[in-house]
C-alpha cells in the first residue's frame, strides 16, 4: 500500500457571538439574534474544514492562506475560502473520502439546518453529500459556549489520492 494514498486532517475553530452580525454555519444563513465575530463571515464550521484540509495536505493553516490582516478577505464567504482549499487539494491530486464535523452551540438549535450545511460543503468540495456529515451538540450550559458567548466547530477528514 502506498503510504500517501490516504491523508487525514483535523480542524478546530471558535468565534465569539456578537449582535449585529449574521450567523453563518456551513454556508447557511441561520436565523438568530447574534452572529459570529470575525474578519470574513466567521463561519466556524467551514473554517475548521479548511484547516483540516490544509493540514491533511501539509499546507499550513487557514491563517497563513487567508490572513485576517488582508482586506481581500474582509466579509468574504468562507465557502469561497473552502473553494480555494479544494483547488489546492485538486492540484495535489487528492479528493475527499470522508468529512465528519461537530458544531458546539448552546443556541440556536441547528438540527433543521444540518443537511443544507452538508450539501453546501459537499458542493464546494465536489464530493458526494454522503461523504459529509455534520453533527450539533450543546455543552450543557458549561463554559463560554454554554453561556452563549461563542460557537466552536471541529472536524476530521480523510483524503484519498486520485492516482
Amino acid at each position: 500500500m502506498n503510504p500517501l494514498e490516504y491523508k487525514t486532517g483535523a480542524g478546530y475553530d471558535v468565534h465569539r457571538l456578537v449582535p449585529g452580525r449574521k450567523l453563518i454555519l456551513g454556508g447557511k444563513d441561520i436565523p438568530f439574534d447574534l452572529g459570529l465575530e470575525g474578519h470574513s463571515d466567521a463561519d466556524v464550521l467551514v473554517h475548521a474544514v479548511c484547516d483540516a484540509l490544509l493540514g491533511a495536505l501539509g499546507s499550513g493553516d487557514i491563517g497563513e492562506h487567508f490572513p485576517d490582516t488582508d482586506p481581500a478577505y474582509k466579509g468574504i464567504s468562507s465557502l469561497a475560502l473552502l473553494e480555494k482549499c479544494r483547488t489546492l487539494m485538486d492540484e495535489k491530486g487528492y479528493e475527499l473520502n470522508n468529512l465528519d464535523c461537530i458544531v458546539f452551540a448552546q443556541a440556536p438549535r441547528l438540527s433543521p439546518y444540518k443537511k443544507e450545511m452538508e450539501d453546501n460543503m459537499a458542493g464546494v468540495l465536489k464530493a458526494d453529500t454522503r461523504l459529509v456529515n455534520v453533527k450539533a451538540t450543546t455543552t450543557e450550559g458549561l463554559g463560554f459556549i454554554g453561556k452563549g458567548e461563542g460557537i466552536a466547530a471541529q472536524c476530521t477528514l480523510l483524503l484519498r489520492s486520485k492516482s
